[in-house]
Parts: structure tokens; C-alpha cells; sequence
């Protein structure tokens, strides 16, 4: 059966997604100050990454329409899915599911199903994965939403930002505070999708040394599954994080991922997340 994932741009795309015609990210808009950025191929990091240090407002998203998700689902494939950023933190979700029943008014027969990751970024690419993966063992439609739905429930993710001005999660008054004292919170995902600090350290490497425990005291069955690492703008911060999560917890596959735009603004500058 032949199938399309539509996942929203939170979401990074592997290499060898961006050229399969089954794959489509559907973007959100970034604001920084008044000017709006479409989330896409044409998205620049360093540029943005300037521009979010220049202006003194912490930048915003906005999420796609349900008639742009309507537009993701216009297809010939059996199957059609659409994986989104968690619902606690956007509106994406609702817009996808929208756009999924305004389509089914006159596409009746189409099987669609949207997945609320409860996660963002890797964990919107490990969700994506793991449906290719459940399509070509040839799994029905009704079975590959069961399986999925588990696989989420078992999810979690993790980040540790280098900075916190302006990621619009912390007032302005601990983030100064933090920032004079080093302090990097260890922040993860709760079963709902929404954010929770875990822990804390006095700088980055600790601070991704208590992340990596955490990984493993939460990680159900890590040696059986894939560790999604993304970063924003620090390739050697995340090979080292790679590299003591092979070493403590031997995940069957480990997959490194720059963060595009949405995760950019989340993450920041030096920021890295990891979903399992």
C-alpha cells in the first residue's frame, strides 16, 4: 500500500526524506519583531540566529493553516499521516485535524490519521520513522496507528539550552539569575506533551551529563530503539552527547540532526535535544 507523512516543520526532515515525494513538511511561521519567516527549504539559521539576538522580544511561531494541511493531504496515496508538534505547545495539531475533516467532507473514503507526537522536534522524526517502518513490513492502516500510539506513549524527550533569554519558557528575572550563575535546567517532556524542568547543573557539561542519566533512567527498551539528537548551530556539543549516550546506553541507532526553523527557536543558540 502506498502512504505520504506529512509532518510539520517543528519536525527534521532525515537527508534522505528531503527528495521522497512520501515525505512533505508542512512549515509554521517564525516571528522576530515584525517580520514573519516561512519555516522551509529556505529557512536560514545563521541568519535567524541573528536576528533573534538582535531583537529585544522573544521571537513567536504560528501554525499552519488546516487549509495548508488540506493541501498536504491532496493526494493518490492508500494511506496518509500527519505527525505534529505537541498540542500542549501549539496549535498545529488541531489544525491538522481540522484540516483532516474539512478534506474527508468530500474525499469520504480517504484513511487519514493525525499523531499528537507529545513531542517536538527528533521526536516528530522518530514518529515518522517509525511509520515508514511499520509501512514496509506491510502492517494494515488500523494495526500501524495501534503500534504507533504505543510507541508514542513510551516516548520521551529531553533539552538543555545554552541560553535562556529567549526561549520565552523562564521570566526574565531567572533567567538573569541563571545566566549569572551558569545554571543549565534540564528540561524534558511530561506524558501530555507539555515542558518540565527535571534538573539542573552548573554549566553545560554537567548539564548534559545529568541528561544523559535521565535518558536512561526513562528510556523503555533503549537498546531496541533510536536516539534522535538535534542541535541548534553545535556539532561538536552534539557528537559529544552522541558519543556518552553510545557509550552508557547503546541505543540500537543513534541519528544527529541540525535543528530547522522551529526547533531553532525553541532550542536557541547551542541548544540540544534528544527524543527516545
Amino acid at each position: 500500500m502506498s502512504y505520504k507523512i506529512a509532518i510539520d516543520s517543528c519536525g527534521e526532515l532525515l537527508n534522505e526524506w528531503k527528495d521522497d515525494e512520501r515525505i512533505e513538511a508542512v512549515p509554521l511561521t517564525l516571528m522576530v519583531g515584525g517580520e514573519s519567516i516561512i519555516d522551509d527549504e529556505t529557512f536560514d539559521q545563521k541568519d535567524f540566529l541573528k536576528k533573534v539576538a538582535a531583537c529585544p522580544e522573544c521571537p513567536k511561531s504560528a501554525c499552519p493553516s488546516p487549509e495548508r494541511y488540506m493541501k498536504a493531504y491532496e493526494c493518490e496515496a492508500d494511506h496518509i499521516y500527519a505527525v505534529t508538534l505537541s498540542s500542549e505547545l501549539s496549535g498545529s495539531y488541531n489544525s491538522a485535524v481540522l484540516g483532516k475533516s474539512l478534506f474527508l467532507e468530500d474525499n469520504p473514503g480517504k484513511k487519514i490519521h493525525v499523531f499528537n507526537s507529545r513531542s517536538a522536534s527528533g521526536g516528530e522524526s522518530l514518529i515518522a520513522m517509525k511509520i515508514v517502518e511499520c509501512e514496509e513490513k506491510g502492517l494494515s492502516f488500523e494495526k500501524i496507528i495501534e503500534t504507533v500510539d504505543k510507541y508514542i506513549e513510551e516516548m520521551s524527550t529531553f533539552f538543555v539550552l545554552e541560553t535562556l533569554r529567549k526561549n520565552g519558557r523562564l521570566s526574565r528575572v531567572k533567567a538573569l539569575v541563571a545566566s549569572a550563575l551558569k545554571i543549565k535546567p534540564v528540561m524534558g517532556s511530561t506524558p501530555e506533551g507539555s515542558i518540565c524542568q527535571l534538573d539542573q547543573a552548573r554549566g553545560m557539561n554537567k548539564a548534559i551529563v545529568k541528561m544523559v542519566e535521565h535518558v536512561g533512567e526513562k528510556g523503555i527498551n533503549i537498546h531496541e530503539k533510536t536516539v534522535a539528537i538535534t542541535h541548534c548551530n553545535c556539532p561538536e556539543r552534539a557528537k559529544m552527547l552522541e558519543e556518552a549516550i553510545r557509550e552508557r546506553l547503546n541505543p540500537a541507532k543513534i541519528v544527529v540532526m541540525d535543528t530547522a526553523g522551529v526547533s531553532s527557536m525553541y532550542a536557541n543558540d547551542g541548544g540540544v535535544i534528544v527524543a527516545v
